[in-house]
Protein backbone atom coordinates (compact mmCIF):
# COMPACT_ATOMS: atom_id res chain seq x y z
CA UNK A 1 0.00 0.00 0.00
CA UNK A 2 1.22 3.33 -0.66
CA UNK A 3 -0.29 6.66 -0.50
CA UNK A 4 0.86 8.09 -3.97
CA UNK A 5 -2.07 10.33 -4.98
CA UNK A 6 -2.55 11.97 -1.78
CA UNK A 7 -1.39 13.63 0.79
CA UNK A 8 -0.16 11.90 3.69
CA UNK A 9 -0.69 12.96 7.14
CA UNK A 10 2.42 12.97 9.19
CA UNK A 11 1.87 12.72 13.13
CA UNK A 12 4.17 15.06 15.61
CA UNK A 13 6.13 11.40 16.59
CA UNK A 14 7.30 11.18 12.41
CA UNK A 15 8.67 14.69 12.66
CA UNK A 16 10.66 14.12 15.71
CA UNK A 17 12.14 11.16 14.20
CA UNK A 18 12.80 12.58 10.99
CA UNK A 19 14.10 15.49 12.64
CA UNK A 20 16.47 13.03 14.08
CA UNK A 21 17.62 11.93 11.21
CA UNK A 22 18.25 15.17 9.62
CA UNK A 23 20.48 15.74 12.14
CA UNK A 24 22.49 12.72 11.40
CA UNK A 25 22.59 13.59 7.90
CA UNK A 26 23.91 16.86 8.77
CA UNK A 27 26.73 15.65 11.54
CA UNK A 28 29.58 16.06 9.03
CA UNK A 29 28.16 19.19 7.49
CA UNK A 30 24.92 20.24 5.43
CA UNK A 31 26.33 21.11 2.44
CA UNK A 32 24.76 19.27 -0.85
CA UNK A 33 28.19 17.64 -2.11
CA UNK A 34 28.80 15.85 1.15
CA UNK A 35 25.77 13.87 0.03
CA UNK A 36 23.98 14.26 3.88
CA UNK A 37 21.48 11.92 3.23
CA UNK A 38 20.70 9.75 6.82
CA UNK A 39 18.18 7.28 7.72
CA UNK A 40 16.78 6.11 10.80
CA UNK A 41 14.49 3.13 11.83
CA UNK A 42 12.08 3.08 14.60
CA UNK A 43 10.37 -0.06 15.96
CA UNK A 44 7.96 -0.21 19.43
CA UNK A 45 8.54 3.37 19.65
CA UNK A 46 12.30 3.01 20.12
CA UNK A 47 15.22 4.12 17.54
CA UNK A 48 17.15 0.99 16.70
CA UNK A 49 19.42 2.32 13.94
CA UNK A 50 20.40 5.33 13.02
CA UNK A 51 22.95 5.61 9.93
CA UNK A 52 24.62 8.25 7.55
CA UNK A 53 25.58 7.49 3.85
CA UNK A 54 28.78 5.43 3.81
CA UNK A 55 29.17 5.18 0.12
CA UNK A 56 32.64 6.97 -0.02
CA UNK A 57 34.22 6.42 3.51
CA UNK A 58 33.57 2.44 2.83
CA UNK A 59 34.41 2.83 -0.55
CA UNK A 60 30.87 0.57 -1.30
CA UNK A 61 28.40 1.52 -3.59
CA UNK A 62 25.78 -0.25 -1.35
CA UNK A 63 26.19 1.44 1.33
CA UNK A 64 23.53 4.05 1.17
CA UNK A 65 22.21 5.46 4.63
CA UNK A 66 19.20 2.84 4.33
CA UNK A 67 20.91 -0.18 3.24
CA UNK A 68 23.27 0.72 6.64
CA UNK A 69 20.36 1.50 8.97
CA UNK A 70 18.90 -1.72 8.07
CA UNK A 71 21.56 -3.81 8.28
CA UNK A 72 22.34 -2.10 11.78
CA UNK A 73 18.73 -2.87 12.54
CA UNK A 74 18.58 -6.68 12.12
CA UNK A 75 21.89 -6.80 14.56
CA UNK A 76 20.41 -4.47 17.13
CA UNK A 77 17.21 -7.29 17.32
CA UNK A 78 18.58 -9.99 15.87
CA UNK A 79 16.43 -10.55 13.31
CA UNK A 80 16.67 -9.74 9.52
CA UNK A 81 12.86 -9.02 9.17
CA UNK A 82 12.13 -5.82 10.58
CA UNK A 83 7.85 -5.85 10.78
CA UNK A 84 6.35 -3.30 12.29
CA UNK A 85 9.18 -1.13 12.27
CA UNK A 86 8.88 2.45 10.23
CA UNK A 87 12.47 3.80 8.36
CA UNK A 88 12.93 7.49 7.99
CA UNK A 89 14.81 8.80 5.22
CA UNK A 90 15.79 12.65 4.51
CA UNK A 91 15.70 11.79 0.66
CA UNK A 92 13.38 9.02 -1.25
CA UNK A 93 14.98 5.54 -1.10
CA UNK A 94 16.54 4.24 -4.77
CA UNK A 95 15.44 1.35 -6.49
CA UNK A 96 18.15 -0.57 -4.31
CA UNK A 97 17.43 0.79 -0.76
CA UNK A 98 13.29 0.67 -1.53
CA UNK A 99 13.97 -3.51 -2.61
CA UNK A 100 15.94 -3.78 0.61
CA UNK A 101 12.83 -2.27 2.58
CA UNK A 102 10.70 -4.96 1.06
CA UNK A 103 13.00 -7.87 1.77
CA UNK A 104 13.27 -6.47 5.34
CA UNK A 105 9.95 -6.84 5.84
CA UNK A 106 9.47 -2.88 7.27
CA UNK A 107 6.18 -1.53 7.53
CA UNK A 108 6.22 1.81 6.83
CA UNK A 109 9.14 3.95 5.06
CA UNK A 110 8.95 8.12 5.37
CA UNK A 111 10.81 9.95 3.38
CA UNK A 112 11.35 14.07 3.14
CA UNK A 113 12.38 15.22 -0.21
CA UNK A 114 11.05 13.21 -3.29
CA UNK A 115 12.04 13.12 -6.91
CA UNK A 116 10.70 16.29 -8.04
CA UNK A 117 12.11 18.20 -4.94
CA UNK A 118 16.16 17.75 -5.84
CA UNK A 119 18.64 17.33 -8.81
CA UNK A 120 17.99 14.04 -11.44
CA UNK A 121 21.51 12.87 -10.13
CA UNK A 122 19.90 11.39 -6.82
CA UNK A 123 18.22 8.69 -9.11
CA UNK A 124 19.23 5.96 -11.31
CA UNK A 125 16.37 6.48 -13.41
CA UNK A 126 14.60 8.59 -15.28
CA UNK A 127 11.16 6.34 -15.87
CA UNK A 128 10.91 4.05 -13.20
CA UNK A 129 9.90 5.75 -9.68
CA UNK A 130 10.82 3.56 -6.84
CA UNK A 131 6.79 3.52 -5.99
CA UNK A 132 6.65 1.17 -8.71
CA UNK A 133 8.74 -1.13 -7.43
CA UNK A 134 6.19 -1.25 -4.19
CA UNK A 135 3.62 -1.53 -6.19
CA UNK A 136 4.36 -4.60 -8.09
CA UNK A 137 5.82 -6.27 -4.56
CA UNK A 138 4.55 -8.73 -2.98
CA UNK A 139 3.59 -7.24 0.21
CA UNK A 140 0.56 -5.15 -0.05
CA UNK A 141 1.22 -4.32 3.92
CA UNK A 142 3.79 -1.47 3.45
CA UNK A 143 2.73 1.86 3.66
CA UNK A 144 5.83 4.36 1.53
CA UNK A 145 4.94 8.18 2.35
CA UNK A 146 6.90 11.14 1.06
CA UNK A 147 6.79 14.40 2.45
CA UNK A 148 7.79 14.48 6.02
CA UNK A 149 9.54 17.60 6.44
CA UNK A 150 9.98 18.40 2.82
CA UNK A 151 11.58 21.18 2.51
CA UNK A 152 13.31 21.11 5.18
CA UNK A 153 15.01 17.56 3.69
CA UNK A 154 15.42 18.77 0.21
CA UNK A 155 17.51 22.01 1.29
CA UNK A 156 20.35 19.49 2.21
CA UNK A 157 20.23 18.67 -1.30
CA UNK A 158 21.20 20.14 -4.79
CA UNK A 159 17.24 21.78 -6.55
CA UNK A 160 15.97 20.32 -9.73
CA UNK A 161 17.54 23.00 -11.68
CA UNK A 162 20.89 23.66 -9.73
CA UNK A 163 23.96 23.43 -11.99
CA UNK A 164 25.78 20.51 -10.58
CA UNK A 165 29.99 20.06 -11.25
CA UNK A 166 30.24 17.34 -12.86
CA UNK A 167 32.82 15.47 -10.35
CA UNK A 168 29.88 15.69 -8.20
CA UNK A 169 27.22 14.23 -10.12
CA UNK A 170 26.11 10.71 -9.58
CA UNK A 171 24.04 8.21 -11.61
CA UNK A 172 24.87 10.86 -15.16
Amino acid sequence: MTTQGKPASFDAEDERWMRTVIEKAIEDGADPSLTPIAAGIVLGGRLIALARNRTEEDSDATAHAEIVAIRAAGREIGDMELRGATLYSTLQPCGMCTMASIWSKVGRVVFGAGREDVHRMYFEDRQIDTLDFIRDAWRNDLVFEGGCLRKECARLYYGPDDIVPIEEQGNI
